[in-house]
């Protein structure tokens, strides 16, 4: 490459020091199987929101905050839910002890807590735990090369001795427990742990717990750090079920972090490896940039037909209540649960989703540029489309159709886009549907200009006809005019091309209910005959019905006259 290389333009003048960073050794698997895998059942899920959630958040749950966490997260449906961490936490014992003295715990869940591998921690997590009837005890310390160098200045061995002692005291400590308990073992920073010390250890964990495959503990392989792509993490995993001694006798779980912004895909990869459970929080909360989010990888497979067994129904409540606990907004763009995730402003967009819409035929769901149907999850069509500079003729008409009842004929809609389009870009914002109504109001309702209808009365004839008797104003003057036809329509067009000898047909109209009971308002859309050719429209609101036509055929006449002036 020559070395007078032009600059690109917009690059700065320095360089980022990234020679300060080693690429991530991805390990040798060449036969791995993960990816022809597909996902079709849920994996067992483990929340960690009052326990790696709430020690992420700037101002820390108080008890009220976190039973309203907890019952919000029995509520979704999750049966095994780690509490917190009753050895360092004061506040999270007593709140571990709350929920067992008052009998808040379901049976069929499982309340977890989280304990270093130190006695006199094991020692108070198993006093926290006293009376509980189901509960899994998650033992964890930390293997990685780098810790055991720079944090430990231990070898392997010595991590191996910590993770075994530590086991034996749970074990001790909880012989006489009346419960049932599982242990949960995870190796801490595995992402950064050479894989065959990573299997090394959690078997002799497996070992002195005495793990069968009727009586199962959890292995939990964390992405502590997320060190790698998504795909190498996968491989670990996969590495690590092939080689474990006695794979039927543990449960793989994940736990990982979302430090490179791929904590979903790892997980989803991980599960493909061979993972059978995972942890993570609602909506990704944990520390740095957070963990897993359940919701995102729970609503991913309900996306491909698969039951998560969980319960989303009521996302937005969801939403605001764990928005309302961690004093910490979701992402308006957040997959599935953000305040504009089913909004499309693009008028491409918008036309797409209308005409998809309006052809669903059946039980399966096929709409463009919305994965699911914003109604399962608490949602509504309406909110799919929003009007602002980027939208078109489709965002208009479907914001009419869905608010209001209203279909307008396709030149009219087209004609009145462009007033939206310019609407919005004076007003350099998002519209809103009643201003969108508003706009379609002040353009087409023309009650006055130079013809003004006062009063009209319908009269029957001898021979079956109509016949139409009405007031009106020409240029402010006062007539009467008088016609007959087929119906009230034509014999009221009928009285004003006798009276003011000029054409007037109609050549379009639509007639629509704005709303329902007893101030029901019909709305009436139509088109007379323009220069050129063209139709001029009027629109006519009213609770009678051919009062709202009358008034839209003088609102279409006022329009006709103002254009060609």
């Amino acid at each position: 490459m020559s070395a007078n290389r032009a600059q690109p333009r917009g690059r700065a003048a320095g360089k980022m020091p990234f020679e300060k960073y080693r690429a991530f050794k991805p390990i040798s698997l060449p036969d791995r199987q993960w990816p022809s895998k597909v996902l079709d059942q849920p994996p067992r899920w483990c929340s960690v929101d009052l326990r790696d959630g709430n020690q992420a958040l700037i101002d820390p749950m108080n008890v009220d905050e976190k039973l309203r966490m907890w019952d919000l997260l029995l509520e979704v449906g999750l049966s095994e839910v780690e509490v917190g961490f009753p050895s360092a936490s004061q506040p999270d014992f007593d709140f571990i002890r709350k929920i067992i003295d008052e009998d808040l715990i379901p049976d069929g869940v499982a309340v977890q807590v989280l304990c270093q591998a130190r006695r006199e921690l094991i020692d108070k997590t198993c006093e926290a735990l006293d009376g509980a009837k189901d509960v899994i005890f998650h033992l964890y310390n930390s293997t990685s090369e780098l810790q055991r160098r720079v944090v430990f200045q231990m070898d392997r061995s010595g991590i191996v001795d910590l993770a075994v002692q530590g086991t034996e005291i749970v074990k001790e400590g909880l012989k006489d427990f009346p419960g049932h308990v599982t242990l949960e073992y995870s190796p801490e920073s595995f992402t950064g742990t050479e894989l065959d010390f990573a299997v090394d250890i959690c078997a002799s964990v497996a070992d002195t717990w005495g793990a069968t495959a009727d009586e199962p503990m959890i292995i939990n392989l964390p992405s502590t750090v997320e060190m790698s792509m998504p795909n190498v993490y996968a491989d670990q995993i996969e590495w690590f079920c092939r080689n474990f001694p006695g794979r039927d006798r543990i449960v793989v779980s994940l736990h990982t972090h979302n430090d490179r912004g791929t904590g979903v895909a790892a997980t989803e990869m991980g599960i493909l490896a061979g993972a059978q459970r995972i942890e993570g929080t609602l909506f990704g909360n944990g520390e740095r940039t957070g963990n897993c989010d359940i919701v995102n990888v729970a609503m991913n497979l309900f996306s491909q037909g698969v039951d998560p067994e969980l319960d989303f129904r009521d996302m937005p409540r969801i939403r605001k209540t764990v928005e309302e606990i961690n004093k910490l907004v979701v992402p308006e763009r957040h997959p599935y649960a953000g305040e504009l995730v089913f909004t499309a402003f693009s008028g491409s967009h918008q036309d797409a989703i209308k005409k998809g819409i309006s052809k669903l035929d059946g039980a399966q769901w096929e709409v463009p540029y919305l994965p699911i149907d914003p109604a399962d999850v608490g949602s509504s069509y309406r909110e799919a489309v929003r009007v602002n500079s980027q939208s078109g003729k489709g965002g208009t008409g479907f914001i009419l159709e869905e608010y209001f009842g209203i279909s307008l004929p396709r030149p009219m809609l087209v004609e009145f886009s462009g007033q939206v389009q310019r609407l919005t870009e004076q007003l350099d914002r998002e519209i809103k549907p009643d201003e969108i109504f508003e706009a379609l109001v002040a353009e087409y309702v023309r009650e006055s200009g130079p013809y003004k209808l006062i009063s009209y009365d319908l009269l029957g004839s001898q021979d079956s006809a109509q016949r139409c008797v009405a007031k009106i104003e020409v240029a402010d003057q006062a007539m009467t005019i008088d016609g007959e036809g087929s119906g009230p329509i034509e014999a009221f067009v009928n009285s004003l091309v006798e009276t003011l000898n000029e054409p007037l047909n109609i050549v379009d109209y639509h007639e629509h209910a704005l709303s329902s009971g007893k101030d029901a308002k019909a709305i009436c859309l139509l088109a007379i005959d323009g220069d050129g050719g063209q139709p001029v429209y009027g629109i006519g609101l009213s609770r009678n019905t051919i009062t709202s036509s009358l008034a839209a055929i003088v609102s279409a006449m006022n329009r006709r006259w103002s254009a060609v002036r």
